[in-house]
């Protein structure tokens, strides 16, 4: 049955990221998955006290538009982990007042947009391995990264979300490849999970 509370999880971290709440009420109920479904990756001792995830404060500065420029080649990552490696295909690379970050196509049945980044705060503020802008096969559409007309995206930071390792060392994450490192603190989304 953890399979199908594993699609169950998927499902509501979809229609979360697909709903009209805003960031206020998004991040309410996203603790509440955090703290109640069976397939949260809290560890299964820290639920019962959690009483939510830390969060910068909203940052209306790390809602910013980027052109895209073409991108090619592919780069395999290793989850350490039951995935083993996998393969991604560079989509494309957005121009962000951050630093280039690369868009990646997750090379495997069905695929999906990934794109993982470590900035300035990575391991004092936030989680030492970095944060996900939107990993699509997990669900997260449409709130941190928006695909707009004319080669261009929109991104939101105030949603950059912790891997799963971040909360528990039983999960396996990719990170972000050094192309999607940037030297810049940004000051928006999920804070580290451990002081």
């Amino acid at each position: 049955m953890d399979d199908l509370e594993l699609l169950d999880w998927r499902e509501r971290i979809a229609r979360l990221h697909l709903s009209d709440l805003d960031l206020a009420g998004f991040r309410a109920q996203r603790d509440e998955l955090f703290r109640s479904h069976p397939q949260s990756p809290l560890p299964v001792e820290d639920r019962p006290g959690f009483t939510g995830l830390r969060y910068h404060p909203p940052n209306p500065d790390a809602v910013v538009e980027a052109p895209l420029r073409p991108a090619s080649g592919t780069e395999s990552i290793d989850t350490g982990g039951p995935d083993g490696v996998v393969r991604y295909r560079r989509v494309a690379i957005a121009e962000t007042p951050w630093g280039p970050l690369t868009l990646w196509w997750i090379e495997a049945y069905g695929g999906g947009l990934f794109v993982p980044l470590r900035d300035g705060t990575c391991g004092t503020e936030a989680y030492g391995g970095g944060r996900y802008l939107t990993d699509t096969v997990k669900g997260t559409f449409g709130r941190g990264l928006t695909v707009l007309p004319g080669e261009r995206v929109r991104l939101d930071a105030n949603y950059l979300y912790n891997p799963s390792c971040a909360y528990d060392d039983r999960w396996a994450c990719p990170l972000a490849p050094p192309e999607n490192r940037v030297d810049v603190p940004i000051r928006a989304g999920e804070l580290a999970y451990h002081d």
